[in-house]
């Protein structure tokens, strides 16, 4: 299904009871993020702020929740999606033996072509009001935290072109405002406006951008899929709603943008400036992504429609609305995976509290030993999959989307000492616990039904399952919580510590092994002691960010230089004191008490229903001294 513009998908995300209208006045500088972050954790509707002292209402949580996703990219169920590329994949790749065959192959053909981006002549609806001294306070840009550097536009769909090739790119690149008429552009390394950017930079020449707001929202999903180089955005956009992307011709600079827009913000970039301080952020991460410096983006014109409504969401600690946008890429693209690169994967789940690439769980058909290292390192090999932090690979009945399943799973196939590897290479910028930046390491987890020829005896766990809480706690006071999983059939155990001492977690790991305090577990979490064990979301959640793999998970080794069986995994916050860590550690995102206390006085003008208090008032014991970076 395609949408004429913003507004008819607003109404219909009304018709179908999504969406609930907010009358008063709600300020954009943290309210209406904190709001938002009640509405999403709870499950809630998008929400379309009517009154926020500018002329333009804003619209935020639309892709908030599965059905809306759906809503949004004009389908059922997202698995549909995927069958119909695997469909067309088929029929592309099936060799025509006769005439009848090739007559056959021209209605997918004109489908193809279909879905191409056409230009149109004339001024575009997007271009209804121009403004050739554009001002950006006009815009109701939102502050999301309270340690944010300033107001951030969080759904741009940022268009550049390749000055060689001239191919388009567009992608999502949250951007900070600076003043009138400048933002930064957050253009992380791996991405290809960066790399556009470094090919004007060596033609000295001004890189011209156009930012999109609004509009159908399949632009707003195109722009953050995992596409190839050489596959246009608005292509995938033309085949998720049905129709081809109609684009107009910029005013200041001469790229393409479509006609439906609600705004536009034209500009360039000068590649021959010196960059400057962008951030810090609360970012899709639940921690704020610090300072750096990127480009600056300077706009030379907005325009917009007349009923033009402008579209934001925020991020932050999961679950927010980047996991239904997460989950619709989990399901489009694990047809591409599998078709092209990988048969023998079945399935792939990208849980919430791996914030997309921390975590990846794929299930295989597996036919030989070894079968799952090799999926591993392929996958790690392939796009942006190669800043995934843990993956988990199974086989057989495994239910990769129930997550107490795979973790039975693990307990039941995996040899901490046969079937943990490791490996090295990119990871995200954003990613705050490895030693060296966009560079660390990668868990895999191959928890397959082994064969005979990758089963060792000699590292089988045959100790009882045992934990001696009461002189742990007693002897031991740097251990604050214990809580192990026994109970559930899970050989797991987690540990909060107060570190006090350097190497303190690997010393500690030792006296309970050697001791035999504990014995019997595949895996020991330690975590910080202001965790709250029984939040096992949370715990996930903070030590799939806090790792860095080679560094943070380990198998003990015994005087005698045995290995015991067990994989521990240091999940806490990383020091220069304790852990000699030397990079900057953030914080995690809470908003402030002012803005919690505004909020909740005006809740019951809002006509949102229930009372709902801010997720904030949980997370803020997770918080150290200082801002956005965490003080020593």
């Amino acid at each position: 299904m395609s949408y004429k513009n913003l507004n008819h998908f607003i109404h219909t995300l009304e018709e179908a009871g999504e969406l609930i209208r907010i009358k008063e006045f709600v300020s954009p500088h943290l309210e209406i993020a904190e709001i938002t972050d009640r509405i999403s954790k709870a499950g809630g509707k998008a929400l379309l702020f009517e009154n926020t002292a500018t002329q333009f209402p804003v619209l935020i949580n639309s892709m908030g929740s599965y059905r809306r996703m759906c809503i949004a990219l004009g389908v059922n169920n997202l698995d549909e999606i995927g069958s119909a590329i695997e469909k067309i994949f088929i029929q592309l790749t099936s060799s025509p033996t006769s005439f009848t065959d090739k007559l056959r192959m021209l209605p997918i053909i004109g489908n193809i072509a279909s879905w191409m981006p056409k230009l149109k002549k004339g001024k575009g609806e997007c271009q209804e009001v121009v403004s050739m001294q554009p001002d950006l306070s006009l815009l109701p840009v939102l502050t999301c935290w309270i340690h944010d550097g300033g107001p951030f536009i969080t759904l741009p769909v940022v268009t550049t072109k390749d000055p060689l090739t001239g191919k388009r790119n567009v992608g999502m690149y949250r951007m900070q405002v600076f003043d009138q008429n400048t933002t930064g552009m957050h253009w992380h390394l791996h991405k290809n406006s960066a790399r556009h950017y470094h090919e004007y930079k060596k033609l000295n020449q001004r890189m011209p951008v156009s930012v999109v707001l609004g509009g159908d929202p399949a632009y707003t999903y195109a722009a953050t899929a995992p596409l190839p180089d050489n596959v246009d955005e608005y292509m995938l956009a033309g085949f998720l709603r049905k129709q081809k992307v109609e684009l107009v011709k910029c005013i200041t600079n001469d790229l393409e943008v479509p006609n439906d827009a609600d705004f536009v913000i034209e500009g360039y970039v000068d590649p021959m400036e010196e960059l400057v301080i962008e951030g810090p952020f609360g970012d899709h991460t639940g921690y704020y992504s610090l300072q750096d410096y990127y480009p600056k983006f300077h706009v030379t014109c907005i325009t917009h429609r007349k009923d033009a409504v402008y579209p934001a969401t925020i991020v932050g600690i999961p679950p927010q609305e980047d996991a239904y946008i997460g989950k619709a890429t989990e399901r489009i693209f694990l047809t591409p995976i599998r078709m092209a690169m990988l048969p023998e994967i079945i399935d792939m789940a990208m849980p919430v509290e791996g914030v997309f690439h921390n975590i990846v769980i794929v299930k295989i058909k597996k036919d030989y030993p070894g079968h799952a290292i090799k999926v591993m390192n392929a996958l790690w090999g392939a796009g942006q999959m190669m800043f995934n932090k843990i993956l988990i690979v199974t086989d057989g009945n495994a239910d990769i989307h129930n997550y107490a399943n795979v973790l039975m799973t693990i307990a039941k196939n995996v040899s901490p000492v046969m079937d943990i590897h490791f490996s090295k290479g990119p990871v995200d910028v954003l990613d705050h616990s490895s030693s060296r930046f966009a560079y660390g390491s990668k868990l895999g987890i191959d928890a397959t039904i082994k064969t005979s020829e990758e089963i060792s005896q000699e590292t089988e766990n045959t100790e009882t399952l045992q934990i001696n809480k009461e002189k742990i706690l007693q002897l031991l006071p740097e251990i604050k919580a214990i809580l192990s999983l026994h109970t559930e059939g899970l050989p797991f155990l987690l540990l909060s510590i107060e570190k006090k001492r350097k190497a303190a977690i690997r010393k500690l790991t030792q006296q309970l092994l050697e001791e035999g305090w504990v014995s019997g577990y595949k895996a020991i979490v330690w975590m910080d002691s202001n965790v709250i064990l029984k939040d096992f979301k949370d715990v996930v959640w903070l030590f799939a960010n806090n790792i860095d793999p080679e560094r943070d998970a380990f198998i003990p080794i015994n005087e005698d230089g045995d290995k015991y069986p067990v994989l521990v995994i240091d999940g806490t916050r990383k020091t220069l004191e304790y852990d000699n860590f030397k990079r900057p550690w953030p914080n995690v995102v809470v908003v402030d008490d002012a803005t919690i206390k505004a909020v909740d006085e005006k809740w019951s003008s809002l006509g949102l229903g229930e009372f709902l208090p801010s997720p904030s008032l949980k997370y803020k014991s997770l918080l150290f001294k200082g801002g956005a970076v965490a003080e020593e």
